[in-house]
């Protein structure tokens, strides 16, 4: 998986590197100028204001952890997916990670098995909101351009995605026995020492998640507030292009954005969606008429904001762990400070 991840980050650099020698690097960077210090500002407030609704979000659905930290936890997990060579699941595992731990003492600890959970438990109420979002943004786009060949593929992986996140619920609610079944075999065959361990682990993450989803309601209304916070991202690229200097419409930057995260979200394997991001751009918004070179700076711009947003959070939270991994050394010794 990590030499897929490499060369797939290796493709998409070398298509970013193809799209600006297309466009001219000239007049790329001449719009990324045109931005501005404050329009970028403006761009890095708006991510911002998004993730504290997303955050609102998983607050609703995992009410016992805490919005403070689950914002942190958040940021974390979208700094290691958008700013390390890792696919997806890199950012999530540092994502469970950060949910264990507070930045202050005073706050408990979280067990591993409720880190995991809440994190499994905030994926999928946010790819629900993303497919109500993505039908949304395919609304838009069969109303502005209804010949688009673009609509019929993307509608397809939304069902399939739609498919996936109803077999995704239901392992997480109603294969405990299954996948019981398998550690038992599992055991049986080349692991029998390690068989408890990993029935006790399962046993423990389920019942959390039996825990979040015994309370239906905080996953339809978590669910909505991702919608909205994706109706935000539609806004946050509607400022961008007109930062840039084109003038579109709400409806054509729902359209735009919508399918464009339809199309970077079955990208998964993609570190960062690296090319996957530039390419959707630049073709959806040459359907509406908008130069190429104010799309791919668009892109560019995004990933200039989850950079700015991302690193220091990371740097930030590399600082914490160390300050966690060392109360048990300063805790062994006589008369330390924890």
């Amino acid at each position: 998986m990590k030499t897929v991840s490499i060369l797939l980050a290796l493709t998409g650099l070398a298509l970013i590197t193809g799209f600006t020698a297309w466009l001219g690097l000239g007049a790329v960077l001449h719009s990324l100028g045109s931005v501005g210090p404050f329009g970028f500002a403006a761009l890095v407030a708006a991510q911002l204001a998004s993730d504290v609704v997303m955050a609102v979000a998983w607050a609703v659905a995992c009410p016992r952890i805490g919005l403070y930290r689950l914002l942190r936890a958040r940021l974390v997990r979208e700094g290691g997916t958008t700013c390390l060579p890792f696919s997806q699941l890199g950012g999530i595992l540092m994502g469970m990670r950060a949910t264990c731990f507070s930045a202050t003492r005073r706050a408990r600890t979280i067990a591993w098995p409720e880190a995991a959970a809440a994190n499994v438990v905030d994926l999928t109420t946010e790819v629900i909101g993303q497919i109500l979002f993505v039908l949304l943004g395919l609304l838009f786009l069969l109303d502005h351009r209804p010949d688009s060949s673009l609509a019929g593929p993307v509608t397809i992986g939304m069902a399939l995605m739609t498919v996936a996140i109803i077999a995704f619920i239901w392992a997480q609610r109603g294969a405990s026995g299954t996948v019981r079944r398998g550690i038992d075999l599992l055991g049986a065959r080349i692991a029998g020492q390690w068989r408890g361990l990993l029935q006790d682990g399962f046993d423990s993450v389920q019942e959390r998640l039996n825990g979040f989803y015994a309370q239906p309601w905080r996953i339809v209304g978590s669910s909505l507030i991702h919608f909205v916070s994706w109706i935000m991202a539609a806004g946050w690229a509607w400022l961008g292009y007109h930062l840039l200097g084109a003038e579109i419409g709400f409806g054509e930057a729902m359209a735009i954005e919508g399918v464009a995260s339809g199309v970077v979200s079955v990208s998964f394997l993609v570190p960062a969606a690296l090319g996957v991001q530039e390419a959707a751009y630049v073709t959806l918004g040459s359907l509406f008429g908008i130069d190429p070179h104010l799309s791919f700076s668009l892109s560019l711009l995004r990933r200039g904001r989850d950079l700015a947003i991302g690193v220091p959070v990371l740097l930030v939270w590399q600082a914490l762990e160390i300050r966690h991994l060392r109360k048990p050394a300063a805790a062994a010794v006589p008369g330390a400070i924890a």
